[in-house]
């Protein structure tokens, strides 16, 4: 197929990767074009210097950017995607963005004859660069049908959450029970520490029990010897963690887990530590003991 991207930063360059080793079409697109340039020396495909220009021979229309503002301009923008793209495109947006910019991308799509799914991504940039990412879907059936051959190329388990917009919500959830997880695991390893455990064998040991999870095989040990120059950062948790906060208010729900989570993260980026992996909140956690 004819396959644009759209956004090359941590996730979107291996994932474009991955579509142009599967021997598909790719157009791609950045901001910033030397980071284009470089991907097209790294595999085999076209770079453009719009959005427009990039979406507008595609088959599929895929995006992974910042936020809702990136999105407004890179679709809807003067230079946006759907400015010249042909109809029957189906855009497909990775970004980790409001479930009510998916719903009015979607509308937009609507309007000029296109097809719009939201499908942000669990699994991190180990994920995206091993292609097992988890893609949560807000769409219709008859798209992701045609979206999988792509979405194969870098996901381990793509799943259909409902309409338009589902897929946001579903990634807000993924991200409240992240930051809930890590709370308690800077509580636990902390505890661990002081009562002398060696953490190598706890977790060696609890991964298989009921308290197992990814934050503890990947994150348990690194956090206990600072080590945070990895992973996701908080920069972007804390951004992600203001969605699921502004989505809990319309619907009339209190987080109060995930507002503490936040604050913490606010906190550290405060001193500096915007670009370090969200395990950091264990640094959060040492204030308070």
């Amino acid at each position: 197929m004819k396959v644009s991207f759209i956004g090359l930063g941590t996730m979107g360059y291996p994932m474009a990767g991955h579509v142009s080793k599967a021997g598909h079409q790719v157009v791609v697109f950045n901001r910033s074009t030397q980071k284009a340039q470089n991907w097209c020396e790294e595999y085999a495909g076209t770079f453009a210097t719009t959005p427009a220009l990039a979406a507008q021979d595609a088959d599929i229309v895929l995006t992974c950017v910042g936020n809702d503002d990136d999105l407004r301009a890179v679709y809807l923008g003067t230079d946006g995607a759907f400015q010249q793209a042909k109809a029957g495109t189906l855009f497909i947006d990775h970004t980790t963005a409001s479930a009510e910019v998916a719903k009015e991308l979607h509308q937009a799509a609507q309007e000029r004859g296109f097809y719009f799914m939201d499908a942000p991504v669990s699994g991190g940039q180990a994920g995206a660069v091993n292609g097992v990412l988890t893609v949560m879907i807000g769409g219709s059936k008859s798209d992701l049908d045609q979206a999988q051959p792509i979405l194969d190329c870098y996901a381990k388990a793509t799943s259909l959450m409902g309409p338009v917009g589902n897929g946001q919500i579903a990634k807000m959830v993924n991200q409240i029970l992240i930051g809930g997880v890590l709370s308690g695991l800077s509580e636990g390893m902390r505890f661990a520490q002081t009562a002398g455990l060696d953490i190598a064998s706890l977790i060696d040991t609890l991964k298989h029990g009921a308290a197992g999870s990814w934050q503890l095989e990947n994150r348990g040990e690194t956090m206990t010897k600072d080590e945070f120059d990895f992973g996701f950062a908080i920069e972007w948790m804390h951004k992600d963690l203001g969605l699921c906060l502004a989505q809990a208010e319309k619907m009339g729900l209190n987080l109060p887990l995930t507002q503490s989570v936040d604050q913490d993260y606010q906190a550290l980026m405060a001193e500096g530590r915007g670009r370090q992996d969200t395990s950091v909140l264990i640094k959060a956690f040492d204030k308070k003991a």
